[in-house]
């Protein structure tokens, strides 16, 4: 009896990169509210991003705590401290240094085994950019879960490309493909695809992305920070047609629940929140566009003051963050029109770092917002009920773009066509203007925000009480509890 009522413990594991890190924390305080200890593995330069949020979750009487393990910057060459993609990124924005930051999280897995000796967890859950966790949770018959960091319609999307491989039917990089197999009809060209599926080259990153399909089909499964309502057809398609054992659990970011939670996720914002809230606070509900592209998306100081010259153009009331963490150019200033701020004050706010994503999209005065599409953004902007332009970079975001504009029918397309691994293609001001009009104030504006709002009221109800995503992470969490008694 008494293994029975013993309290399940999981540890999370997440890639040290801020799209990654931040979902995960939301997972852990959602587990942690049904009872479950909560551990997640980080390196020492990475603990303040979690520390405030395992303090205040602490106080709640959600039991999480965190496990440190050194990372080995030097070894691999990079600098002392150089922990996380951001700091990455500031080295330089080569392949080199990028592969060498894998090469150093590959290192990680002794001491991981190391914890999972001492600790012996009922679970891990580790991010696909750890494919030695399969087998390192294995050798202790721990079960461990993927968690990839985006939803069922690109998981769909980038299983079919690999079965299929419709883009070598094509005779050009712009001729359209329809993705076989995938429900929708949707179509893609070979420009939107990243370098590596477009290749047949072997690299080091394309031997890391195998080897975290086939960890995948080892695990005990994937956990997904989605909510069947928001892509049903696609869940089905991800465990039904490709078989695979999956738990929709989101939206995780509905687990920060109060103002300093919603505030603080990921770093220090770069805006005070009552600052920010106090400025929406004076605009008409659905009136603010909102600008954001993610920590990763970095645009030269052309294509921000084309965007600048775009906003000005459309008219619109509008909060935009902008990147400001590297020196030179940016520094500078010189991606901003000549007197634009002081011509756009009261109608428009800069927020130069960080920003509250959250607190400023839930905020009723905001009614659109213009994304990179990475799918914390997507899914957040889903979560606030409003329509966005899809303004995709790198990574699935171009799968993402897909799912918003054709298949949700809650946002439009600012026109990007090339799959750019930091620097997006460029994209002109008539384009910007027209596409922030379309989803404010034009013809299908109105179309696009009720189905967006009734989105996110979905995306609340899953959540509750006898939810989708409540029924889902409660099924898990008894799986989990008879697969650990039942080895015992």
């Amino acid at each position: 009896m008494g293994s029975e009522i013993r309290q399940i413990h999981i540890f999370f594991f997440p890639f040290m990169a801020h799209g990654h890190m931040i979902p995960t924390v939301d997972m852990a305080k959602r587990f942690g509210t049904r009872g479950v200890k909560t551990s997640i593995i980080t390196t020492p330069a990475n603990a303040s991003l979690f520390s405030n949020t395992i303090q205040r979750s602490n106080d709640l009487g959600i039991e999480m705590d965190l496990k440190l393990i050194k990372f080995p910057c030097v070894e691999v060459g990079l600098p002392e401290g150089c922990e996380n993609i951001d700091a990455v990124t500031k080295i330089g924005t080569g392949m080199d240094v990028f592969i060498n930051f894998l090469k150093a999280t590959a290192m990680l897995q002794e001491p991981l085994e190391q914890l999972l000796r001492e600790c012996k967890p009922d679970c891990l859950v580790a991010d696909m950019f750890f494919p030695w966790a399969t087998d390192a949770a294995a050798k202790f018959g721990i079960p461990r879960l993927v968690f990839h960091g985006t939803g069922f319609f690109s998981l769909c999307t980038m299983a079919c490309m690999t079965i299929y491989e419709p883009h070598k039917q094509v005779s050009s990089d712009s001729e359209p493909f329809v993705v076989p197999g995938l429900p929708g009809d949707i179509k893609l060209t070979r420009k939107q695809l990243s370098d590596m599926m477009k290749s047949n080259e072997e690299t080091a990153f394309t031997k890391i992305i195998k080897a975290s399909k086939e960890s995948e089909l080892k695990s005990y499964g994937v956990v997904v920070n989605s909510f069947y309502e928001l892509e049903s057809a696609y869940a089905d398609y991800y465990r039904n047609v490709l078989g695979r054992k999956a738990w929709h659990i989101g939206p995780l970011s509905l687990c920060n629940r109060n103002l300093e939670d919603k505030a603080s996720r990921g770093k220090q914002a770069s805006i005070d929140d009552n600052e920010c809230l106090k400025w929406l606070s004076y605009k008409k509900p659905d009136s603010v566009v909102y600008i954001c592209f993610g920590s990763v998306a970095n645009f030269n100081s052309d294509q921000l003051m084309e965007l600048a010259m775009g906003l000005e153009a459309s008219g619109q009331d509008f909060i935009w963050v902008v990147r400001k963490d590297k020196k030179g150019e940016e520094a500078n200033e010189d991606w901003l029109p000549e007197g634009f701020e002081k011509r756009m004050e009261g109608k428009g706010l800069i927020i130069r770092g960080w920003a509250p994503q959250v607190l400023i999209l839930e905020h009723e005065a905001v009614g659109g917002f213009v994304t990179h599409c990475g799918w914390n953004s997507t899914l957040e902007g889903v979560t606030a009920g409003v329509p966005l332009v899809a303004w995709p970079v790198s990574a699935e975001q171009f799968y993402n773009e897909k799912l918003v504009t054709q298949v949700l029918k809650i946002g439009v397309s600012v026109g990007v066509q090339q799959w750019a691994r930091l620097v997006g293609d460029f994209v002109k001001r008539d384009a910007i203007e027209k596409a922030v009009k379309e989803i404010m104030v034009g013809d299908r504006a109105g179309a696009m925000r009720s189905r967006a709002k009734e989105l996110g009221k979905m995306a609340r109800r899953a959540i509750e009480k006898e939810g989708s995503s409540y029924f889902d992470l409660n099924g898990l969490i008894d799986e989990l509890r008879l697969s650990r008694n039942s080895s015992k």
